[in-house]
């Protein structure tokens, strides 16, 4: 634990997912704050965090640490992990009525691969660019004048209704914004080719990935906090955030040790922006209560099989648009660490849905039946012994751009900006679907816009806000 100082600024953060932690080392590292990092899980790293199955590390999911990360940031894992962050190829498959291509794709393989009456499609759409129909702009209106009616129609629109379970044309533009990032066929087109001339880049062709599961990079920063002199208390969680004339002044929490309070006039929070919210004390209005209650989440459910097998196939992860197959990912996380037992392999599916849904219920035999049936109607039957299921939930894994979620955010955003010594950032603090590295720039960002009293350059984390604006999900 870190000894109060006097000479010390208090400073709380809230979660210990990268956002949280890659704050907690950034800020440690000054060696100025008295810092307590809070997390209400029993380990840290949140849905990018890992866990072990009989030898074999398995994560939350399909992740990837993507070159484009910022250069400092690379730097610092880098350094934590050394040789055991690999740099891996990219080699995924997306099936496209009833054929395989290449993820990420490839002009010779789209030749061999993609249906005749697909490319067809896409080329006559090319020729022929849709226009935008009178009326508000949505995730479809977008995509469909960007990429043509083919590519939306047989991929985006029902792979989204699968993700976020709305049609495409009830949501809002800007989720196409963030989650498509060759949102043109001209784009698209270059990206292909670029691939294509680009041998011995790493972009676009490769990823990093931690030889112990991808969770190991968490698990780096928060070793590393410890070790600069950040106090970080797993299994507790805030029940109260205090404020006084619009300032913080104290957080209130729960652990094993029993309930405490927190003096600090500086609190960075990662947790997801409705319960942030709900937390404030004394409670805030009844309109902005409302608008974190309209905010909506996706959640997931993730389904481990274990099999009798070296490996199942050679690619890191399948990808499903079709509406009549239930998952919407395959990955085979031994296939990204090149680490684990002989003779055995895991296989995780990914299952979005509500917890509303009668899926949600399900048990582990019922949902592993589910999952094997989804892989032999995509003519990739398990054919070897099933060792193990297990699942694992994950209630808010994607945000949802509701065609009115802009308005609920910004009433939020514009509350919480005005609280003085109140900072939320990272993929739940911002509503973003961005990935590690975009969280990671995020909390290096925060940390640098305070001074060391903890007082926020309010101009720097402005413009810091703007450049969040631009991140685009890689996957």
């Amino acid at each position: 634990m870190n000894p109060a100082s006097t000479d010390r600024t208090p400073v709380v953060i809230l979660g210990a997912g990268p956002a949280g932690l890659g704050a907690a080392l950034r800020l440690a590292r000054r060696r100025v704050f008295d810092l307590t990092v809070l997390e209400r899980g029993a380990e840290v790293g949140g849905n990018a965090g890992s866990f072990q199955l009989d030898g074999l590390h398995l994560d939350y999911g399909s992740h990837r640490l993507h070159p484009s990360c910022a250069p400092e940031v690379l730097s610092d894992i880098r350094a934590m992990l050394g040789d055991d962050l690999l740099e891996r190829p990219r080699h995924g498959r997306i099936r496209l009525r009833g054929r395989w291509v290449h993820f990420p794709l490839r002009p010779l393989d789209l030749a061999a691969n993609l249906p005749p009456a697909f490319a067809w499609g896409v080329l006559r759409d090319a020729a022929f660019k849709a226009r935008y129909r009178n009326g508000t702009e949505t995730f479809a209106s977008v995509l469909e004048h960007g990429l043509g009616r083919t590519i939306c129609r047989d991929f985006y629109f029902p792979y989204a209704s699968k993700i976020w379970g709305l049609a495409p044309s009830q949501l809002d533009a800007e989720q196409a914004r963030r989650r498509v990032s060759a949102g043109s066929l001209t784009k698209m087109f270059r990206r292909i080719l670029r691939g294509a001339t680009s041998a011995g880049s790493p972009i676009g062709k490769c990823f990093y990935y931690p030889r112990r599961g991808y969770g190991q990079i968490s698990d780096a920063y928060y070793q590393a906090a410890l070790h600069a002199g950040a106090d970080v208390r797993l299994r507790t969680s805030v029940t109260a955030i205090e404020l006084e004339d619009r300032r913080v002044v104290a957080v209130r929490a729960e652990g094993p040790s029993g309930q405490l309070r927190l003096p600090a006039p500086q609190v960075l929070s990662t947790i997801p922006l409705p319960l942030l919210v709900r937390l404030l004390v004394p409670q805030a209005p009844p309109d902005v209560l409302a608008s974190a209650a309209a905010l909506r989440y996706r959640s997931m459910i993730l389904v481990y099989l274990e099999l009798a097998a070296d490996r199942f196939t050679e690619f890191d992860a399948h990808y499903f648009p079709e509406t009549a197959i239930a998952i919407t990912r395959l990955s085979e996380p031994k296939n990204y660490s090149l680490a684990g037992p002989p003779g055995r392999t895991v296989l995780c599916a990914e299952l979005p849905c509500s917890p509303q849904d009668p899926v949600w219920a399900s048990d582990d035999r019922q949902l592993g039946a589910l999952v094997l049936d989804a892989l032999a109607a995509a003519g990739i039957p398990v054919r070897v012994p099933v060792l193990n299921v297990l699942s694992r939930r994950l209630e808010q894994a994607y945000p949802i751009y509701t065609l009115d979620y802009r308005r609920h955010f910004d009433r939020l955003d514009s509350f919480l900006a005005a609280i003085d010594g109140l900072l939320t950032f990272g993929r739940q603090g911002l509503f973003a679907h961005d990935n590690t590295h975009h969280a990671l720039a995020m909390a290096y960002a925060a940390a640098d816009s305070l001074d060391d009293h903890a007082r926020l350059d309010s101009a720097q984390w402005a413009a810091c806000r703007r450049r969040f604006e631009q991140h685009v999900v890689e996957d």
